[in-house]
């Protein structure tokens, strides 16, 4: 593979990602400055040749390099975006440059990012993981890259910092506001489960149900092959597919893009949102309060996640073995709108 690498220059790189030199070359040393498309495209195709740029090995000489990295599930979902910029503020702060990888809930892709991070050693990784258990991550703090998992604290991993939400609190504090509001009719649409966050969600709105001694029976679970606004869609095809005696009066969903496409979709087919049906999403994206119906929502605080990552980041990468890994967990907030009305209105 080391003989590969020397072979590849950056001419090849881009030929093969269909770009110019200058595009590759601004992607390795100025990549806040390229379109987050362009810097996926080529970033993959470094991977696959397995190209060693000459700035990464000057870099790994010194022992340090000015770029952070962060590696999200979806960099389409505004809650990621919203995230970066929380990075950008300490990484700008600091004169490094931030390089955004997108696994798109891919694992091949995910371990595609994380061979070529480890090649080019970067200053540190701020992940949120389709697999927090990848050893490709140890693999990077062997090799010294400090890494912080963001939007995600999974049990057993003492031995990194890590930023998230308390999703299990979250889902209670979605599924208790409707069941307070007299709903009885109830559904959670998220997926797939194996998403820790949708997981914690879909748990959390059980125990809500269970405090009230409702259990899973009474909560019809709609799981999704994504968390997109198209999903978000098709579910609300699934849901209005229901037989009317067990069509729900209210709906969980695990984000607010879902929450979004079954708001269209209902209103399409001449239902009423919230008088027919109420909804409620999670994270509070900025569209989540500009929609038709203002959605009820989660908030999370999403820039306060990312800059609080890139500050245990960049602590760990100037103390070393005197840092001390932390564990930020921060509460969620029901933030209520139009999108959710008590059942008694309902004729």
């Amino acid at each position: 593979m080391g003989a590969a690498m020397v072979s590849v220059s950056i001419k090849d790189v881009a030929a093969a990602a269909g770009v110019s030199v200058g595009t590759v070359s601004n992607v390795l040393n100025r990549p806040e400055i390229v379109r987050p498309a362009t810097r996926v495209k080529v970033g993959m195709t470094i991977t696959k040749l397995g190209f060693v740029p000459n700035a990464s090995a000057r870099q790994l000489a010194a022992g340090r390099s000015r770029t952070l990295a962060y590696l999200v599930l979806d960099a389409s979902n505004p809650f990621f975006t919203d995230v970066t910029r929380g990075i950008e503020e300490v990484a700008k702060a600091e004169n490094l440059s931030l390089f955004l990888c997108n696994s798109d809930l891919d694992t091949d892709r995910e371990n595609g990012y994380l061979e070529h991070l480890t090649q080019l050693r970067v200053r540190g990784l701020l992940i949120t993981a389709t697999d927090y258990a990848n050893p490709r991550l140890t693999r990077l703090r062997e090799q010294g890259v400090p890494v912080v998992l963001v939007d995600r604290a999974p049990q057993g991993t003492h031995d990194w910092c890590s930023v998230g939400v308390d999703d299990i609190a979250g889902g209670d504090l979605a599924m208790t506001h409707l069941h307070e509001l007299g709903h009885r009719k109830l559904a959670f649409i998220g997926g797939p489960l194996a998403i820790p966050q949708v997981a914690d969600r879909y748990a959390g709105a059980l125990a809500a149900l269970s405090s009230v001694r409702l259990g899973a029976d009474d909560l019809v679970l709609l799981e999704t092959g994504g968390i997109t606004v198209a999903e978000g869609r098709r579910a609300g095809e699934r849901l209005l597919g229901l037989p009317r005696h067990r069509r729900p009066t209210a709906v969980f969903c695990a984000n607010d893009l879902l929450a979004l496409g079954l708001l269209q979709h209902l209103v399409q087919h001449g239902v009423s949102v919230p008088d027919d049906i109420s909804i409620v999403g999670y994270d509070d994206i900025e569209y989540a309060a500009a929609a038709a119906v203002p959605l009820t929502t989660v908030a999370q605080p999403r820039q306060l996640l990312g800059r609080t990552a890139a500050r245990l980041l960049m602590d760990e990468a100037a103390h070393g073995s005197e840092h001390r890994h932390e564990h930020v967990v921060f509460c969620p907030e029901l933030i209520a709108r139009a999108s959710t009305t008590p059942a008694r209105r309902r004729a």
